[in-house]
């Protein structure tokens, strides 16, 4: 093999083995493994050099077993390493197991009696790697048709619904605790007290100027009032902060700014603002909202009908 694989060729191909198998199976993201984890480099460095002690004790021990030999073993040794690869005695018996070739002088055995034009033919047994082939087929086809015809195994179409099916329902759990992901559809309310004073605080950074620090409104809607223009749900309000108000006269889009985390955030802060009663409000806009979920009294129907004058935006 050493002779067959010059050092300078093997030592580079077995290194990049390595470090190819590692740059595979660590997870390191969109940067290499080895600049991303720094043990990683160390490894390779003293694995390249533990090759190189190797390769150099190997060569070294080869040397004094040489100088050892008597003139005979050299003479021997060398001729053996001047043979090509199909002179070899390993090579011959490997060759010999897998075909079972009969030598040249005993063909005379094998003929038959079957002479076309001069051609004649020997009756040679079939490779034994050939018949070992022919008896996995079998066996792969008997298996197959258990599988398939017999005990209704998944065809490939099937594997694919259902691996399909699968992905979407990891799609959508994973959307549900993805916070980068979420949308209107997936938003839910906050309640943590941690969590409305973090939206109060992106309230006051870019909400107050338009709404007032307490909500009340100002060149914005009042959003402390049963009200609302786009409507005043949890989904609605987050829908209205990412995408913005109406088109031409509403709030800008918010979604290249804040993330969705932060928008769940400052919409649950504007939910918790109702019934606040702040100083000075602005007049009511839109319609009184009422959720899908929530009851439909007597009076809210009346309170609906009557806020027709409303400006329905």
């Amino acid at each position: 093999m050493k002779k067959l694989i010059p050092v300078y060729v093997r030592l580079p191909l077995i290194f990049f083995i390595v470090f190819g198998a590692m740059e595979y199976f660590i997870d390191s993201g969109d940067r290499p493994a080895f600049i991303k984890y720094p043990m990683v480099s160390v490894f390779l460095f003293v694995f390249l050099f533990l090759l190189i002690a190797i390769e150099i004790t190997v060569s070294a021990i080869d040397s004094i077993t040489y100088s050892l030999l008597t003139d005979e073993q050299k003479a021997k040794l060398e001729i053996d390493s001047n043979l090509s690869l199909k002179e070899r005695a390993w090579y011959k018996n490997l060759m010999q197991k897998l075909t079972k070739t009969e030598p040249m002088e005993t063909e005379g055995t094998l003929l038959l009696n079957h002479d076309y034009d001069g051609i004649k033919e020997l009756d040679n047994n079939l490779p034994p790697w050939w018949i070992y082939l022919f008896y996995i087929t079998i066996i792969f086809a008997v298996v197959y048709m258990a599988r398939y015809e017999l005990f209704g195994g998944d065809d490939q179409e099937m594997e694919l619904k259902k691996e399909m099916a699968q992905a979407k329902i990891d799609v959508d759990e994973y959307l549900k605790t993805a916070p980068d992901l979420m949308d209107e559809k997936t938003v839910t309310l906050l309640t943590d007290a941690a969590d409305i004073a973090a939206g109060k605080e992106i309230f006051t950074t870019n909400c107050a100027a338009c709404h007032r620090a307490d909500g009340g409104g100002q060149i914005g809607p009042n959003l402390t009032d049963d009200h609302w223009i786009l409507g005043g749900g949890i989904k609605e309000i987050f829908h209205t902060v990412t995408n913005g108000g109406r088109d031409g006269k509403g709030m800008i889009a918010w979604k290249g700014t804040l993330k969705p985390k932060e928008i769940q955030k400052v919409s649950s802060y504007i939910l918790s603002l109702k019934g606040s009663n702040p100083k000075d409000p602005k007049e009511p806009e839109g319609d009184i909202w009422i959720g899908k979920d929530a009851p439909k009294t007597d009076a809210a129907v009346v309170a609906t009908q009557t806020d027709t004058t409303q400006v329905k935006k």
